[in-house]
């Protein structure tokens, strides 16, 4: 589904005030309804590898299957979409790439990356994610997390053990649980939701989430929604004037006008009646 005239996208990417280099990537494919962020990790820029290797595979993927999808079929045993699914297996792809990579070159032994990637579809998105970089939804002035973080923070909050400001307090922030590129096999969150016009979604890597609150982001969302250029390079500066400790990426996303699947003629004529 090409929804280049149908979705409004602006992002931004700064390396921070403390690293050298940048190692997060990101992919928008309007053509494809595509939206994708990596920050990857590891030693002398092989998280650049991780994440770029990360999200090549996904895009490549996305584009020889995608087209091949009917629309509006569901999964019998998950209940999840042919896109969710197809987005699953995306990612499972590039985790086998960046671990496969890592093993054939020592240089590149042990590196790894998060990954977040979104697919607009017939007026629904899906997301699929792992590590802890970030989905949000903004609709109605209101802010919503859509995924929940793979990282050692998240996993003692969600264990009853701490608040979210006490672990955050007690628990360095880059801890993850789950990343790509680790192990020979990953696991998959996967979430889905409809869409409505003019909601606005964000997609970061913690470089944003560390350095500035969800009470931030909201706020500077709320005072540039006119603009998304400007929402985009006012969060990474929020993020640098904090402290810029990591890399710093955000992509915005927000459709314009519903984006319904086209349906084959067998069901336009019978749809009629």
């Amino acid at each position: 589904m090409d929804l280049t005239e149908i979705l409004e996208l602006a992002s931004s990417s700064d390396v921070g005030r403390c690293r050298r280099h940048n190692e997060d990537s990101s992919a928008i494919d309007p053509g494809l309804g595509l939206l994708i962020i990596a920050d990857g990790m590891g030693g002398y820029r092989a998280g650049e590898v991780a994440s770029a290797v990360a999200i090549s595979t996904i895009v490549q993927h996305v584009r020889r299957r995608l087209p091949l999808l009917k629309p509006q079929q569901i999964d019998s045993s998950t209940g999840f979409s042919m896109e969710s699914l197809l987005i699953r297996d995306a990612i499972r792809e590039a985790n086998y790439e960046v671990y496969r990579t890592a093993q054939d070159h020592a240089r590149f032994e042990g590196m790894g990356t998060t990954i977040l990637a979104v697919l607009f579809f017939d007026n629904h998105f899906t997301v699929a994610h792992v590590g802890d970089s970030r989905l949000y939804r903004m609709r109605d002035n209101q802010l919503e997390k859509i995924t929940s973080d793979h990282s050692l923070i998240q996993e003692l909050v969600d264990r009853g053990l701490y608040t979210m400001e006490e672990a955050a307090a007690r628990t360095p922030r880059n801890l993850v649980t789950r990343a790509l590129g680790i192990n020979e096999n990953v696991n998959v969150d996967i979430t889905e939701d409809t869409v409505l016009p003019d909601d606005l979604f964000l997609l970061c890597t913690d470089g944003l989430t560390d350095m500035v609150s969800d009470e931030g982001i909201h706020s500077t969302l709320q005072t540039f929604n006119e603009n998304l250029n400007r929402a985009a390079q006012e969060l990474v500066d929020l993020a640098n004037k904090r402290g810029g400790k990591d890399n710093i990426s955000v992509v915005l996303a927000r459709p314009t006008a519903p984006f319904p699947a086209s349906k084959g003629w067998f069901d336009k004529i019978f749809s009629t009646h």
